[in-house]
């Protein structure tokens, strides 16, 4: 059995994590760690949990903490799994950061990201960026393999609009210099914490853009699909909180390349993504939404043109906690210890 380590256990992204390692037929928890709620059982913090999950909630600086472990996740804030992760490392587990930590392989990279959300540009452990694996399984499967140490899992609207876009850049189905990706996420996507901005009155009947400069995962989404195309790629984001619980829905745009019809974008989505499990097709007549892959660690695309216009359109849809969090995680965890890709994720959401 693979025994698993939960840092920041007691936010939506640890109980998230948590959630999912309870139904891995090959995954034992070995410990909960977080800064709140130290003492109590994780099915007292989450009664969903009860006789899943019982296992105390352990400070950071408590002996009982520092097990041995398999596979740590960290749940937790940036800077803090550059801070501790060395020493995991050394210990001989494997790392996977929920934070942009370790999303980037060089400095220069980092401090761009970190320049966006007010951070120390320094990072803490630059040794360790060359090795980090960017944990996207649908672009970069065959690093994450057993050898792999330390993975920096995706922002969550990075993954719904790289996985949207990828095809249209990998085959230049757009001019590059058109794209827009316009994307609505619901209220948890900003964690679990005490903010008057997401107050229940505050978020009730109320949507607004944030961000419209220097969002971080910009960064992310660039970064990867220049890669991709091998041309400098920018896009026009605009994130947006929109009063739901859960759900990301990517609104993607971008001038049609010359001679295409719809027929030949949706055959090339079809060919890019046949291999990725977690990612469904739909043509433009499809009625779904983001209540579609709630629970799951689908990521559902309508592929579109609009021949008024000429403009391709993507509508990507995933929610934030599993294929933008949690699972994502897992499917990582997965891939490098060679387990089967779907293993402890193959399931449908739940509805309604």
């Amino acid at each position: 059995m693979i025994k698993a380590k939960v840092i920041g256990a007691g936010g939506y992204g640890g109980v998230g994590i948590v959630e999912l390692l309870c139904a891995h037929p090959e995954v034992e928890i070995t410990a909960l760690v977080a800064q709140a709620d130290v003492g109590m059982p994780m099915s007292e913090l989450y009664p969903h949990l009860a006789g899943f999950c019982d296992v105390p909630i352990l400070p950071p600086d408590d002996a009982a903490a520092d097990v041995e472990a398999d596979v740590v996740f960290f749940a937790t804030p940036d800077r803090v799994a550059m801070q501790q992760a060395p020493h995991v490392l050394e210990r001989g587990a494997k790392v996977i950061d929920y934070s942009g930590d370790f999303r980037f392989r060089t400095v220069t990279e980092y401090a761009a990201y970190a320049k966006c959300i007010g951070r120390d540009p320094e990072h803490l452990a630059p040794d360790l960026l060359p090795e980090s694996v960017y944990g996207l399984p649908e672009l970069h499967r065959a690093d994450l393999n057993t050898s792999t140490r330390l993975v920096g899992n995706v922002g969550c609207f990075a993954i719904g609009c790289i996985l949207g876009l990828a095809p249209a850049i990998k085959h230049r189905l757009a001019d590059f210099a058109s794209l827009i990706c316009d994307c609505k996420t619901g209220v948890s996507g900003a964690g679990k914490k005490p903010s008057p901005t997401f107050h229940y009155p505050a978020r009730y009947d109320h949507m607004n853009a944030y961000r419209l400069t220097g969002h971080q995962h910009v960064v992310e989404v660039e970064r990867e699909m220049t890669a991709l195309a091998g041309d400098k790629v920018r896009i026009t984001f605009t994130p947006q909180v929109v009063p739901a619980c859960r759900g990301i829905l990517c609104s993607i745009y971008g001038t049609l390349a010359d001679g295409l019809t719809r027929d030949d974008v949706l055959a090339a989505y079809r060919e890019f993504h046949q291999d990725n499990a977690f990612v469904r097709i739909y043509d433009r007549d499809a009625a779904i939404g983001t209540q579609h892959v709630r629970g799951s660690n689908y990521c559902n695309l309508i592929v579109d043109v609009d021949e008024r216009t000429n403009r391709l359109r993507i509508i990507s849809h995933i929610d934030n906690l599993v294929k933008g969090q949690a699972g994502n995680a897992l499917q990582n965890m997965n891939l490098i210890f060679g387990l089967p890709e779907q293993m402890g994720l193959d399931r449908p959401g739940q509805y309604p």
